[in-house]
């Protein structure tokens, strides 16, 4: 008996491969240690740009305070004795400062405002002083007095460049001049020094009044001049040169060019007062200039064919308009009277010289 094998027909689906699982939304779950790492990370990575940042920030001040240094605008505080004197002979007359006291005395108390300006000193020996002699001895005065090592140490500017014996004379001059600061004694004492510095251009007098004072109008360099002149005349006999006004000074110079004989009266005059002031001192030099106790200038003496023409007027009274309406001037010996509506205390100081000097310069 033979066995018969059975064939069993399945009908089976077209896609008959498993279906695979459908994706899920959710995230899949991380352990605990994982997230710490992957969190640790993200906090270095924060931390690096904040560090890169903040480098970033600080190499930019950095070359920004270099640069400002190296310009002579960042303040440093320097030791008194690294602040030298030597190079250039001060604006300032050697004598006794009378308003140095004060100075110092403000600077106690309120402070230094504005601190002095120092170069370099080619050897390397600490700076040369630029700007700020009387603020240097206020603080030298300070520290002698007290002992107190905080006036031990100045505020300064340390400028660029190379020591300019010139340029240095200029910035001493300017700074003095444009603060109202100088006398016209010490700015003709700081022009002698000039033109007998060799280390300058300079060959006269002329020259250094020139260089030193270039902004300054052409009236105000020939009161220099003249200044320059009494100084050369009796400056060694004199203990107030700075006290001797513009007036008084230009119209001695004058005297003495035309009257050389008053030098040896005004040394004589001068030698029998022995303890004399700076008032004593001046009545001397009105004395010999025939001058008042304004130290205003009388006009010289009339002509004799003039004065029989003008007998009799000691004053003369007219009227102009101008642009702030109309003026009265009253005109007389060594008197010239300006009357007008107009208030002349609100005028710059510096204005209203040079306005006064250029009439006065006119009418000579």
């Amino acid at each position: 008996m033979s066995r018969r094998r059975r064939v069993f027909d399945i009908d089976l689906p077209e896609d008959s491969a498993p279906a695979a699982p459908a994706p899920s939304d959710a995230p899949s779950r991380r352990g605990p240690m994982a997230s710490a790492i992957a969190e640790n990370a993200e906090a270095v990575k924060a931390r690096k740009t904040a560090a890169e940042a903040i480098r970033e920030e600080n190499d930019a001040l950095a070359h920004e305070f270099v640069a400002l240094r190296e310009a002579g605008h960042v303040v440093s505080v320097l030791p008194l004795e690294d602040v030298h004197t030597s190079m250039l002979v001060r604006d300032r007359i050697p004598g006794e400062d009378p308003e140095l006291g004060e100075l110092a005395v403000s600077i106690r108390d309120l402070g230094l405002s504005n601190p002095i300006r120092v170069l370099p000193r080619p050897d390397g020996a600490g700076f040369e002083l630029v700007q700020g002699y009387r603020r240097l001895l206020a603080f030298r005065q300070l520290f002698e007095e007290t002992g107190d090592a905080a006036w031990a140490r100045i505020p300064a500017l340390v400028l660029p460049g190379e020591p300019d014996i010139a340029g240095l004379y200029r910035r001493m001059v300017d700074e003095n001049v444009i603060r109202k600061d100088l006398s016209f004694a010490e700015m003709a004492y700081a022009a002698q020094n000039f033109a007998a510095d060799p280390a300058t251009e300079a060959k006269d007098l002329g020259e250094a009044v020139a260089a030193l004072f270039q902004s300054a109008p052409y009236s105000k360099r020939n009161y220099i001049r003249n200044f320059a002149f009494l100084l050369d005349q009796i400056g060694a006999d004199l203990r107030y040169p700075t006290a001797i006004s513009r007036a008084l000074g230009v119209t001695l110079a004058r005297e003495i060019k035309e009257r050389p004989e008053i030098v040896a009266a005004i040394r004589d005059a001068l030698a029998h007062l022995e303890d004399r002031s700076a008032e004593d001192e001046l009545e001397v030099l009105r004395a010999q200039a025939a001058r008042d106790a304004l130290d205003e200038s009388l006009p010289k003496e009339i002509a004799p064919r003039e004065r029989s023409s003008r007998a009799g007027r000691t004053k003369t009274t007219f009227h102009i308009e101008s642009s702030a309406g109309q003026v009265k001037c009253t005109a007389g010996p060594g008197r010239l009277e300006i009357k007008v509506a107009r208030d002349f205390s609100s005028i710059d100081r510096a204005r209203l010289e040079r306005a006064i000097a250029s009439l006065i310069d006119g009418l000579a």
